[in-house]
């Protein structure tokens, strides 16, 4: 059968839609880059907020819309958390089943091929990360790696552990593995050139698994002699083992034992999680990215006590003072989330003043949305939802200052571009790109003077800010593709 994914939600969700591909294939379907040449349509969904549900449900309609006699098969995270309810509402869906364990999509796919409208919640996978990923779905020179699934923080906001259950984490020496043949020379495609670390909490990660296998220690009590002059990785790992068994150090150790020219990219540590044994090991090795996503979610203690976090806005700016402290040049993206149960003006108003005094370099803010089955569903004191637009406008107007004031520390200096993709604008070529300082689809840009092929490495200088964006001027190809 010929198939078709239709691509939605997070980046820890192109992972899972790169090995549906992989054990289709193997199952003896086809890929089609187009719905129109498929017989099935797999809507990869997302079902963190009510906007992504939306937006997973009108694909499954528009497609049926657009083609009544293909099969559409909802998959993704709305599947695993509502397949009964969309069963019996959604007639469209030819077809439903969840992502807890993708090993079921060739028994979906083989049932709608015999007529029948399978229905397939599955338990979570023993295993993360079993399939080796023959086509990724990124940017050319970009490969993301999940090194986690699921959550156990419980954040009362949050739907993801009821979507993706509680913290399950890949062994050290199996993501080591995988980052190692990802970036063979003797892989098909684009030559890989970083790495993206991903995950629903990395900074948690490794907290579940019985030992530190393959890892250069156990656990990061004493973070603040990590955090010290002349203190090791290894010696803030040693002095907690056995009472904390985060492990995003050791790993970040391993993974820097690698050889070769890339880089790598830590996506999303829970700002009460944060290791920071993991600083010393980024200053010592520059090939692992100053680029820390810290999601504070908010500044004010009653709001966040709510959420069930622990931190406070004195905590988290002395985090923010340590990671600038040790990596001077690093960048910081974080998000908010606007209207919580509760939120008052006071509340908004200690989140703009964090939002100044921290001086994040990027920022992205998201409306709350009621999530069935999360603590906070059942909290009063809903706001407006006029209100909650009109704060979170009022967040990202001033971070778009924020962040062009942060930027322009860049001007003049030399960075290394990741061809994305060409630009034609009139008469003249620009081609866009991502210096270290830009992670895939969420921050700015870079734009070269120039044309060059996608998946090229490209030296140029800053000439200017624009925007959120980097104008910059190309010195010389530094690789291709």
């Amino acid at each position: 059968m010929k198939f078709y994914l239709d691509e939605h939600g997070c980046s820890k969700n192109q992972v899972d839609a790169e090995e549906i591909i992989v054990r289709l294939e193997d199952a003896g379907h086809e890929e089609v880059t187009s719905a129109e040449d498929a017989d099935l349509v797999i809507v990869n969904s997302c079902g963190f907020i009510e906007s992504a549900k939306k937006e997973s449900i009108d694909a499954v309609l528009g497609f049926k819309q657009a083609w009544p006699g293909k099969k559409v098969l909802l998959a993704g995270c709305l599947a695993q958390r509502y397949a009964k309810e969309l069963a019996e509402d959604l007639a469209e869906a030819d077809g439903i089943v969840g992502n807890a364990d993708l090993a079921v999509l060739p028994l979906a796919v083989a049932e709608l091929g015999s007529g029948l409208r399978p229905v397939i919640v599955p338990e979570a996978a023993a295993s993360i990360g079993a399939v080796r990923r023959r086509r990724l779905l990124d940017w050319p020179g970009t490969a993301h790696v999940k090194i986690t699934e699921g959550c156990s923080n419980n954040c009362t906001f949050c739907a993801i552990p009821l979507i993706r259950g509680r913290l399950r984490s890949r062994p050290v020496d199996d993501i080591v593995a995988e980052i190692a043949d990802l970036l063979s020379a003797t892989r098909q495609g684009p030559t890989v050139r970083e790495i993206v670390l991903v995950g629903q909490d990395l900074g948690s990660y490794g907290k579940d698994l019985p030992s530190a296998r393959g890892a250069a220690g156990a656990g990061v009590a004493g973070e603040g002699a990590a955090a010290g002059e002349g203190a090791s990785a290894e010696a803030a790992l040693a002095e907690g083992a056995g009472t904390d068994r985060r492990l995003l150090p050791a790993l970040l150790e391993a993974i820097s034992a690698l050889k070769g020219d890339f880089r790598l990219r830590v996506m999303y540590i829970h700002p009460d999680n944060f290791p920071r044994a993991i600083l010393p090991i980024m200053a010592r090795d520059r090939r692992i990215l100053p680029y820390f996503d810290i999601p504070f979610q908010h500044a004010s203690a009653p709001l966040l006590k709510k959420m069930n976090r622990r931190g406070d806005a004195a905590a988290y700016l002395e985090l923010i003072a340590t990671i600038r402290n040790i990596l001077p040049d690093a960048m910081l993206r974080s998000t908010f989330l606007l209207g919580f149960p509760g939120e008052s003006e006071e509340d908004f108003a200690a989140l703009c003043d964090f939002q100044e005094r921290a001086g994040l370099d990027w920022l992205g803010s998201f409306s709350y949305s009621r999530e069935d089955g999360t603590a906070a569903a059942d909290m009063k004191g809903r706001v407006p939802k006029k209100t909650v637009e009109a704060r979170r406008a009022a967040i990202e107007v001033a971070q778009e200052r924020i962040t062009a004031e942060r930027l322009k520390r860049f001007v003049g200096r030399e960075i290394e571009v990741i061809v994305e993709e060409p630009l034609e604008e009139g008469d003249d070529d620009f081609s866009i790109g991502r210096a270290w300082m830009q992670a895939p689809d969420v921050d700015g840009l870079t734009v070269l003077r120039g044309s060059f092929k996608p998946g090229s490495l490209v030296l140029a200088r800053v000439l200017a800010v624009a925007g959120v964006d980097l104008d910059a001027e190309p010195i010389r190809v530094l690789a291709g593709p």
